[in-house]
């Protein structure tokens, strides 16, 4: 039997498949890492969900804002109601830390909320961090609303603009069209529950929302799991091709 290739140090060469095991181990790797990173980014988006909201009725609306620099903090916040969209009673929950304005704005047409007619509403509403506060990076923060009663609508969009503490902002303003690819960066979406899904709401009583990216995560997942399976068929191949190797040596 040979003996293994030797460099023109006297060090014994390893053997071929074992050097590709590597090439091919940094490869998957690196691909793993990618899709980490792909899934990362597609779950940080700006987004809004809600537990209880149904047409007709009053909820709480959770907008989750995930800080996307690594060096700059997020440090406002600013929503755009469209009329629209437009509650005739809207509250904020305060946030430790973050001071929020409301401003109205005069409708074209007025609502009616218990037989009052309301001929103004909040059209937007900024959240803004305290001097050297806000979002990290690496953070994320959830900015609360709570009204109604909603449109009768199965959805309603939300315009968000975040701004960070070296001047950039981020407009979440792209409308998302059913059947398309999904923009660089859509405009949080709330879909309304069916009435008879909805729990029980009168007034502006407060409920549990829910995390809001649940779809992202999932993609997430998915590019994970398949990465994994990725690194593990390549470690198989080549480890069965040294073990090959080996055999034909020997014998």
């Amino acid at each position: 039997m040979s003996s293994p290739a030797t460099a023109p140090s006297g060090r014994a060469t390893p053997p071929r498949p074992l050097a590709r095991l590597g090439v091919v181990l940094l490869a998957v790797l690196t691909a793993l890492a990618a899709s980490i990173a792909v899934a990362g980014t597609a779950s940080a988006h700006v987004t809004v969900a809600s537990a209880d909201a149904a047409p007709g009725g009053y909820g709480l609306l959770t907008f989750r804002v995930p800080n996307e620099s690594d060096t700059a903090s997020t440090v406002a916040l600013r929503i755009q109601i469209p009329e629209e969209s437009a509650l005739a009673s809207l509250r904020v929950q305060p946030v430790p830390g973050w001071t929020a304005t409301l401003t109205q704005t005069e409708l074209s047409e007025p609502l009616d909320n218990h037989g009052q007619e309301i001929t103004r509403y909040v059209s937007v509403v900024e959240f803004r961090a305290e001097a050297g506060g806000g979002i990290a990076p690496g953070q994320f923060q959830q900015f609360a609303l709570s009204g109604g009663p909603f449109p009768d609508a199965d959805e309603l969009t939300f315009p968000a603009v975040q701004t960070y503490s070296d001047g950039t902002e981020a407009a979440w303003i792209e409308p998302t069209v059913s059947g398309g690819e999904e923009p660089e960066r859509p405009a949080p979406v709330l879909s309304l529950t069916a009435a008879d899904d909805a729990p029980a709401a009168s007034g502006d009583d407060d409920g549990a929302a829910d995390d809001g990216d649940s779809d992202s995560d999932g993609v997430g997942v998915v590019a994970l799991v398949l990465a994994v399976l990725a690194l593990l068929t390549g470690l198989a191949g080549v480890l069965l091709g040294y073990r090959a190797g080996r055999r034909t040596v020997s014998s």
